[in-house]
């Protein structure tokens, strides 16, 4: 998964999150900071209206939560997720030995991006083209 760090720094970059079923997120406030949440047609669902998007908390009445505004969600993209995004400039991904490393191409320069974690190795190829785009 990638982390905490790395999804912040690709929304200050501006990417911007459309959540979907599947998709994983943690909140902006300090009680939830250690926490992971899955938006999920029965537990958390996405819903608009015309004073913004928000993310229900259906069906638990443990919490005190029932809603959260996007804006206060922390995006925290799959692998998969980050690779669609890299496009038609993804290469490879390779796995060294203390490392993966991700391979793109941008106007015919090859660029390369490593982080021990594959997902954050993807996360730096996406800030790499978000900052080329903004």
């Amino acid at each position: 998964m990638i982390s905490t760090e790395m999804a912040q720094a690709l929304r200050e970059a501006g990417l911007v999150w459309h959540p979907r079923s599947g998709d994983r997120f943690q909140l902006d406030e300090p009680e939830f900071e250690a926490d992971v949440f899955t938006v999920s047609d029965m537990t958390v669902e996405p819903r608009d209206y015309p004073t913004g998007r928000i993310l229900a908390f259906n069906g638990t009445t443990e919490w005190a939560l029932d809603s959260v505004a996007t804006e206060d969600a922390l995006w925290l993209p799959s692998e998969s997720q980050l690779r669609e995004m890299l496009r038609s400039t993804f290469r490879s991904l390779r796995r060294l030995s203390d490392t993966y490393e991700v391979e793109i191409s941008i106007g015919g320069s090859t660029l390369v991006f490593d982080h021990p974690a594959p997902a954050d190795a993807y996360a730096h190829a996406v800030l790499e083209l978000l900052r080329r785009t903004h």
